[in-house]
């Protein structure tokens, strides 16, 4: 009989909570509240719009005028070779001459008063040659150097000391 009372509570609970969720609920709604009507926004003083910026003025590259204003190439005493120190500035002679390939230009060799006129003649056009040489190996128009070779004959210096001296030992680049 336990058995049969609790289960008869427990149906009638459970019979009790079903009825109770079929029972339908009185929905209470309010009545809608109209739209709002938009009023026309008043027209709209329109500003004549701004010109458009200029656009930025792109400058013109100027080509740059090749610099003939070639230092001294210096040599040691006797000597046609080249010192390494000169390359900087022979390759910086080439990039100016390639710039205005119709230019024609004369490599002066000139030498120190030490030794004979015969062979400072020689020595001078032997270190013209030097320049002419690497010039075009650096892509300058063999057609366009000419060599000449002046010997002692144009000291930049007396030549009473080894530092005058060295510096009478050079090559000059010049535009015909």
């Amino acid at each position: 009989m336990k058995l049969s009372r609790i289960n008869l509570v427990s149906f009638a609970l459970v019979l009790g909570m079903a009825f109770q969720a079929c029972k339908t609920k009185k929905v209470v709604t309010k009545p809608a509240e109209p739209a709002p009507v938009a009023k026309p926004a008043p027209p709209k003083e329109e500003k004549p719009a701004p010109p458009p910026p200029a656009p930025p003025k792109q400058e013109v590259p100027t080509p740059t005028k090749p610099n003939y204003n070639f230092n001294n190439i210096q040599f040691e005493f006797n000597s046609a070779v080249l010192k390494t120190g000169s390359y900087e500035t022979l390759d910086k002679i080439a990039a100016e001459i390639k710039k205005d390939a119709l230019k024609k230009f004369t490599i002066n060799g000139h030498s120190s008063a030490e030794g004979t006129a015969a062979h400072n003649q020689s020595l001078s056009e032997d270190r013209a040659n030097s320049v002419k040489q690497y010039l075009v190996n650096a892509g300058v128009d063999a057609a366009s150097l000419n060599i000449k070779g002046w010997g002692e004959s144009k000291p930049l210096n007396s030549n009473g000391t080894e530092e005058a001296r060295a510096i009478n030992r050079r090559v000059e680049v010049k535009i015909n």
